[in-house]
């Protein structure tokens, strides 16, 4: 699509003459004679640059180029330079000013410089738009349940199918989508991230499909949207069993047709996109009770990843955690100690991957210039061996191994007493006596 530049100036003949030589650089242009004309023709169609006079009939130029400036970039003409008014005017959003007349050549490189500027200054801001969405951790492991996670990204991610990602809160499933993300012909641009769980059900929409000017109070411009940003890319939708029926019969209609309209627009627009979705929550179960459109879902269910949670890939657990000990440790070689990676193991993760990133952030916070991680620099999780008592092995133990492992926990948390030892274990003290002999765990 040809680039569409404005051009705002009273003088008729300026006027033809510099929409004709900017037509003859390859690009769209349309002019006015007055701010009312133009004004109407930003009512119906978006301009990638605007040329403005700086003296117009109708209108004040530095207060419009106040208010344009931040939705267009502006280049203002005049037949009246100076350097004062050339300051004010830049300080006002002006990306350029240029004295009438205007040579060809100077015309045509200020326009090629200031679309190329405008180009970089919405990828940019699109770009910062998508930080805010962070990954919760990394695709490390090597457990079994990892491998057949992987030999599935890598399974779907060359086709362009939308794939339903499933899981628990903090298990990765944004990582996933990411992986399938790259995998796929469409890892050149960006991919693009919204989170149904957040927005209202207005907000939605107008994010997703973007809106027209005037379509409610407040849209004073048209917008376009995560559908239209993810043209060629991948757009990831986020916990979509949160978004209402309504929303998901619109995301529907954009699954059966690829085609989109934007919030108070007649014209139906072709969608380049391909959708991965995520959530946390039982779909299935919730199409049968009415919590989530049926239809939708078996839309959805065509291809299913399922992440597992932490606590069914414990081998991968000290991988994760070197990992991240690593990306915290600010330069200091640091290791876990035995004690410590034997209660990570044990843990059982309900906050999953995020839970453990950001327990082993505080605990490099907490060792200081340690370099070894102790149980005590996990603190809350630490502390929760007071509640309740967690047993690790390195093998599958047999029955007298954890006999043994159970009483010596319950030795050191009660520093020795074998009469509250006993208590706790529901047994005699007098058996005390004897497992701590059997198992060799007396002074």
């Amino acid at each position: 699509m040809k680039k569409l530049i404005l051009v705002v100036d009273d003088d008729q003949v300026f006027n033809r003459l510099l929409v004709e030589q900017i037509g003859d650089m390859g690009l769209d242009a349309v002019g006015a004679l007055s701010w009312a004309e133009a004004s109407a023709i930003l009512s119906e169609r978006e301009p990638d640059l605007i040329f403005l006079d700086f003296r117009l009939p109708d209108a004040d130029t530095p207060q419009l180029v106040e208010t344009l400036a931040g939705q267009f970039p502006v280049i203002v003409l005049t037949g009246y330079g100076s350097i004062r008014n050339a300051v004010s005017l830049i300080q006002a959003g002006a990306v350029e000013y240029l004295t009438k007349p205007v040579g060809l050549d100077e015309l045509e490189i200020t326009i090629r410089r200031e679309l190329e500027n405008a180009e970089l200054r919405q990828r940019n801001a699109f770009y910062q738009r998508q930080l805010e969405s962070r990954r919760p951790g990394p695709l490390v492991g090597n457990s079994r349940a990892m491998d057949d996670l992987l030999a599935m990204i890598e399974a779907v991610a060359p086709t362009d199918a939308t794939v339903l990602i499933q899981g628990d809160s903090g298990t990765g499933k944004e990582m996933v989508a990411q992986a399938i993300h790259e995998g796929s012909a469409r890892h050149a641009h960006e991919m693009v991230t919204i989170d149904g769980g957040t927005l209202q059900e207005t907000l939605f929409e107008s994010e997703l499909f973007g809106y027209e000017r005037g379509a409610f109070t407040g849209a004073d411009r048209q917008k376009k949207g995560l559908i239209e940003e993810a043209a060629s890319s991948t757009l990831f939708l986020d916990e979509i069993g949160e978004t209402t029926p309504a929303n998901q019969a619109k995301l529907l209609r954009v699954l059966e047709t690829g085609t989109f309209r934007r919030v108070g627009g007649a014209r139906t627009l072709k969608s380049d996109v391909r959708f991965v979705v995520a959530t946390n929550r039982d779909l299935a179960e919730m199409s049968q009770t009415g919590g989530f459109r049926s239809d939708l879902y078996f839309r959805l269910a065509s291809f299913i990843i399922k992440v597992p949670p932490l606590r069914e890939r414990r081998d991968d657990i000290p991988l994760l955690a070197a990992h991240f000990l690593q990306r915290f440790s600010r330069g200091i070689e640091r290791k876990l100690s035995a004690e410590a990676q034997k209660l990570l193991v044990a843990y059982d993760w309900p906050g999953n991957v995020r839970e453990l990133r950001n327990l082993i952030e505080r605990a490099a916070i907490l060792a200081g210039r340690e370099e070894r991680i102790r149980p005590e620099h996990f603190g809350p999780l630490h502390s929760r061996r007071e509640d309740a008592l967690l047993l690790a092995f390195e093998h599958e133990p047999n029955l007298a191994e954890v006999e043994r492992e159970c009483l010596r926990h319950s030795l050191v948390r009660h520093a020795g007493n074998r009469a509250k030892v006993a208590a706790v274990l529901g047994i005699s003290e007098r058996n005390i006596y004897r497992l701590i002999k059997q198992y060799e765990l007396g002074d």
